[in-house]
């Protein structure tokens, strides 16, 4: 009966086709609006030089992603909530909300990535540098998992950003499978940018969007259970 109400109570109806073309209709917005969210950096990254010198520039250009990033998490969770056909609905009030709050930590993790990436490139002009050099790839991974936490943990908590920090690092293990899925889609989204454009990787964005939306459920249910007051 509630599966029922929610489908007539919605715009879409219950038919396959109109599922499918409501889900197809989604996937078309969302990719709009990641592309426009994220314009300025398709923009700067096109005009940018393939060099380590323009690594600063390329952090300030991947700025944007972060808030689109869980904005589209957000509005992807949303539409499994409201059945409707505004699904731009869901993604500008989540990019409004946690604009700010994403790019408190999404700033610094582009800016130690950075500095890391900095320090691979010119390893060898610092004496056993090149030995360093794993190690800072390591790291270098796992803040880029852990961002991946952070991003599923601002679009569907409200979290305080140190105690959003401490469950992030906290499930990086425990939520193993997470983890080897932001890896796997990260080397995916670097493999495309290198072998295609840069453009590419961004009018792809959206099925890292909806992927990482499937992956991190588990996540989500485990932190729920854990890390929020139930009645």
């Amino acid at each position: 009966m509630s599966g029922a109400r929610a489908w007539n109570d919605g715009e879409v109806g219950p038919g396959a086709l109109s599922r499918g073309t409501a889900a197809l209709y989604r996937v078309l917005v969302l990719e709009a609006l990641l592309v426009l969210t994220t314009l300025p950096t398709a923009v700067l990254v096109v005009l940018l030089d393939r060099s380590a010198a323009n690594l600063p520039l390329y952090a300030v250009a991947l700025l944007p992603v972060g808030p689109a990033l869980v904005a589209g998490l957000a509005a992807a969770r949303s539409w499994e909530v409201d059945q409707d056909l505004s699904p731009s609905r869901g993604f500008w009030r989540a990019y409004r909300r946690d604009a700010l709050g994403t790019l408190a930590w999404w700033a610094p993790l582009l800016a130690v990535l950075t500095v890391l990436a900095l320090n691979a490139a010119h390893a060898e002009l610092v004496p056993g540098g090149a030995a360093l050099r794993p190690a800072g790839l390591v790291l270098a991974a796992l803040l880029s998992v852990v961002g991946g936490h952070l991003a599923v943990l601002q679009a569907r908590f409200a979290f305080r950003l140190r105690d959003a920090v401490r469950i992030a690092l906290a499930q990086v293990v425990p939520q193993w499978r997470f983890s080897l899925g932001v890896l796997s889609l990260l080397l995916v989204g670097a493999t495309v940018t290198a072998l295609a454009f840069d453009v590419v990787t961004l009018l792809l964005a959206w099925a890292g969007v909806l992927l990482l939306h499937v992956m991190a459920r588990p996540l989500v249910a485990d932190v729920t259970e854990r890390f929020t007051v139930h009645d």
